[in-house]
């Protein structure tokens, strides 16, 4: 029996306007499709150029009168982050929707970014924790709703907050469930502070559960010269609708924690099948990883002092 693909209805997103990273392929650039079809302005940060215009080339072909556009962003970088978002600020137009979907995982070897953080760190958690403090004045005139794309590895190692930068020993898949942990503790805090001060924002997580995504394709500047043996085995067995979900499911926990009006902040979005692995997207426990109130408030603090930024006290 072919398998039924599991979709859901975005509401009608015409006049609002939406930022998602990592949108030049894979779930990125269908997060920012479907949102481009529901109406919405879509603004794509992207760090490659050439891939950034054929991916609004992809969306214009299936959605003609769609509303895209590109901007240059690394996020791995501080200084672009800052670039990007004075870019946004001196537009002054209010952000209704950020998603923060950009990542990678488990570079074989130890990498940093250009400011000299663990790349994982850097790229998947400080980069967007400096993009929202950044924005917060258009995302405030948006009253935003902030959805943080995390991971099932969120669920999985710890916070090594006796070498957060790995520069000891470095491990590819504990440093990527830190990063995808820390992030899901801000989006969290970020909820809590803006409740508590009034930012008018809310903010929400999402994970995609399992999937043959592009992250942990074949990315030679990661030092990865071809898709990880881990990565093949997703995409048979998801081919074959076992247990993993397709690119395109993957896709809906983030789009229905974003869009959705009975989603809500502090909560998180995944798919409901087994495990989380696959499947429609539903609303989910929290981690326990993720609802330790004391480490978040550690977490907050850390990245402020880190990514060089402030948020309102």
């Amino acid at each position: 029996m072919p398998r039924i693909a599991p979709d859901i209805t975005i509401p009608d997103l015409r006049g609002r306007r939406a930022i998602v990273t990592g949108a030049s392929d894979g779930m990125g650039l269908g997060i920012a499709r479907k949102l481009a079809a529901a109406g919405a302005t879509v603004l794509m940060p992207v760090r490659t150029p050439s891939k950034g215009e054929a991916a609004v080339d992809t969306i214009k072909s299936s959605v003609p009168e769609a509303d895209v556009s590109l901007a240059s962003l690394d996020l791995a970088s501080l200084d672009s982050v800052d670039a990007f978002a004075r870019t946004v600020l001196n537009e002054g137009d209010p952000i209704h929707i950020l998603i923060n979907n950009a990542g990678i995982m488990t570079p074989p070897e130890r990498r940093v970014s250009p400011d000299g953080f663990e790349l994982q760190l850097a790229t998947n958690h400080l980069g967007h924790v400096a993009l929202v403090a950044h924005l917060l004045p258009v995302l405030q005139r948006g009253r935003a709703r902030v959805t943080s794309q995390i991971s099932v590895a969120a669920n999985q190692h710890s916070i090594n907050w006796e070498d957060l930068n790995w520069e000891r020993r470095y491990a590819p898949d504990p440093a990527y469930s830190q990063s995808k942990i820390m992030l899901g503790q801000f989006g969290l805090e970020l909820e809590r502070r803006s409740r508590e001060a009034g930012w008018g924002i809310s903010s929400n997580l999402a994970h995609p559960g399992v999937a043959p995504t592009n992250l942990l394709a074949a990315r030679p500047d990661l030092g990865r010269a071809r898709e990880t043996p881990r990565r093949k085995l997703i995409r048979t067995l998801s081919a074959r609708g076992v247990l993993f979900g397709t690119v395109e499911s993957a896709q809906l926990p983030a789009l229905l924690a974003a869009t959705s009006p009975n989603a809500h902040g502090g909560s998180l979005y995944g798919p409901r099948g087994f495990l989380h692995l696959g499947g429609a997207p539903a609303e989910q426990p929290l981690y326990s990883r993720l609802t330790r109130a004391q480490e978040a408030a550690r977490t907050w603090e850390t990245s402020e002092r880190l990514a060089g930024v402030a948020f309102p006290a």
